[in-house]
């Protein structure tokens, strides 16, 4: 948690600032109790109306100064946590930016969003009660003490039993809610997850009438997360009421024993009150750093799972001397691949994968669903990278080039469509933000997204919803590959993006790809066998490996499985047609 702290000294003039301010407050309350004595001694007891006036002006002087101090250790501790979050949350974003498919896989989409928020959330409250609470309260507790031991060491015996009664309260307290932090910021991870699925999902759960199911599950979440929550404040609930007790049972050991001493005169009734303002302020400041304590633990458990992320180490990166530029053609090879997401996973997701791309070609991928044709296709721009073998990309290993200037020459349009909160436009040239009007809506025109664009009253400038939530599947196909051509990769990949347009669509937007993909590389997944028809050379995938390539006419004769998406297919037109 300590390494966390760094992020204070850029703003080290307000962190030094806020406990200066603190002292100063923490002084004039000290000195309340002297001016109170003085009030009960010197004017009550003698009458002396001048003493009481005096001295309670002086009182109100130096809670209008400790006042002052108090508002500018508030304003300076807020600007500092603030910061500290802030620069926690920019620096913690961009790590994730770096991590591999691999990594977010591992750590969870609701996991991140929880330590981006709460957890910082949690470190910054207790950044602003390190410079607040735990400057004033042990300043507080220490000088009450000494206080107390000067006005009388006798009583301050009494102290000294209960101080280390509350620091072993403290510790059993503590020692018991630290694990239950971290179970409670787990079940945390859990109810986000299942809010970031839901609303993602909302229009399915409606269309399929889930609706109960998806309130169940938030409620079996929400339930865990509460359980947890209150085991762990009913053990911290705990604390106030041992500390209330102890502290009524120092006030009354000193009201029995300094009262005997005031009434036979060898203690004064002024100083008897001091005292007793000093026991409670020793005893109250010692209950905030009790609360406090128990705060860092929850801190503390926010700290190590920023620091989980801080440390993970992204298993994709540049070499750190990558090769120089290479004349970008397009050819592919895949020698001997095989990939598993996880090395304990067991079987491979891919085995054996073996072909070649010439540039220019268009390479068409097929197969049953959870065959590998996504897997495949993500191992092109090291979206993951393989277990065994190599991929070759104009005679390079993929691993060998940067990794900016390999994705930058490859266009991917994935299989979930996404886009982003802002306008057309913006979403098009969201790979080549510098790209003029006339390239967006020449690369809207070859995805056949242009027409439908120029008619919505906003056109380009039609500011979309989250996730395009104002377009239809096919609009949001047709963007997303827009988005793809504008950068005028050396090689495309289309991971089954056209499954929401129509034939006729489709088969202008295959022309067009015809077109402006000459002497570049294409991959394309598809299920439509008219998707297909016209590539140069078309993979049929089964169970993570190539059973058979070649082109359509070579594969109608010797691939019985393609055979059967054939005629699967062209069954299914001629009942439509017939």
């Amino acid at each position: 948690m300590l390494k966390l702290f760094r992020y204070l000294r850029p703003h080290w003039v307000a962190a030094v600032l806020a406990p200066l301010l603190m002292l100063l407050e923490v002084a004039m309350d000290l000195l309340q109790p002297v001016f109170m004595a003085r009030i009960i001694d010197e004017g009550v007891m003698q009458n002396d109306t001048t003493r009481i006036l005096h001295t309670g002006l002086l009182m109100l002087g130096c809670a209008g100064v400790g006042l002052l101090g108090g508002l500018g250790c508030t304003v300076y501790s807020s600007i500092a946590s603030q910061r500290f979050g802030a620069d926690l949350r920019r620096d913690l974003f961009r790590k994730v930016q770096t991590l591999s498919f691999r990594n977010l896989d591992e750590l969870s989409t609701g996991s991140l969003i929880t330590r981006l928020t709460n957890d910082i959330v949690q470190l910054q409250t207790m950044v602003q009660m390190l410079l607040r609470i735990f400057v004033r309260s042990p300043l507080l507790a220490i000088g009450s003490m000494i206080m107390a031991v000067i006005i009388s060491p006798k009583l301050a015996g009494i102290l000294a039993l209960a101080v280390p009664l509350l620091f072993i309260v403290m510790f059993l307290l503590i020692r018991a809610t630290l694990p239950l932090f971290s179970k409670v910021q787990n079940k945390l991870d859990k109810v986000n997850t299942v809010l970031k699925e839901n609303f993602a999902g909302i229009r399915v759960s409606k269309a399929f009438v889930r609706a109960g199911y998806e309130k169940r599950r938030f409620h079996e979440a929400n339930a865990d997360f509460t359980d947890a929550s209150v085991k762990t404040q009913r053990l911290v609930a705990l604390n106030m009421p041992i500390l209330t007790m102890i502290l009524n049972v120092s006030i009354v050991a000193v009201l029995w024993f300094g009262g005997k001493n005031a009434i036979d005169g060898s203690f004064e009734v002024g100083s008897l009150v001091a005292f007793i303002n000093y026991v409670t302020q020793v005893l109250f400041a010692v209950s905030s750093v009790a609360m406090m304590l128990v705060r860092i633990s929850t801190a503390k458990v926010s700290a190590d799972r920023i620091q989980e992320v801080m440390n993970t180490q992204p298993d994709i990166v540049s070499p750190s001397a990558p090769v120089k530029q290479v004349e970008p053609h397009g050819e592919v090879v895949f020698d001997q691949v095989s990939f598993a997401y996880r090395a304990d996973s067991g079987k491979p997701v891919l085995q054996d994968i073996q072909f070649r791309a010439q540039p220019g070609q268009k390479i068409a991928i097929m197969g049953a669903t959870g065959s590998g044709k996504s897997s495949l296709v993500a191992l092109l721009p090291r979206l993951y990278d393989v277990s065994a073998g190599s991929v070759r990309i104009d005679g390079v290993d993929v691993r060998e080039y940067d990794l900016a200037a390999l994705r930058e020459r490859i266009g991917i349009v994935l299989q979930e469509t996404i886009l982003f909160t802002g306008t057309i436009r913006d979403n098009i040239r969201y790979g080549k933000p510098d790209a003029s009007d006339e390239e967006v809506v020449a690369a809207a025109k070859a995805a056949q997204a242009h027409d439908f664009i120029a008619a919505m009253p906003d056109g380009y400038d039609t500011v979309l919803g989250q996730r395009g939530v104002n377009l239809s599947g096919g609009q949001k196909q047709r963007i997303s590959i827009a988005r793809a051509l504008l950068v005028r990769p050396s090689i495309l990949i289309l991971d089954d993006s056209t499954s929401a347009l129509d034939m006729s669509t489709e088969s202008r937007l295959q022309q067009e790809l015809s077109r402006l993909m000459s002497g570049r590389t294409c991959f394309m997944i598809a299920q439509r066998v008219s998707s297909v028809i016209d590539a140069d050379k078309i993979l049929v995938m089964d169970d993570g490996r190539i059973v058979a390539e070649g082109t359509h006419t070579e594969l109608l004769a010797s691939c019985e499985l393609y055979r059967d998406i054939y005629q699967s297919q062209y069954g299914k037109e001629v009942s439509a047609h017939g």
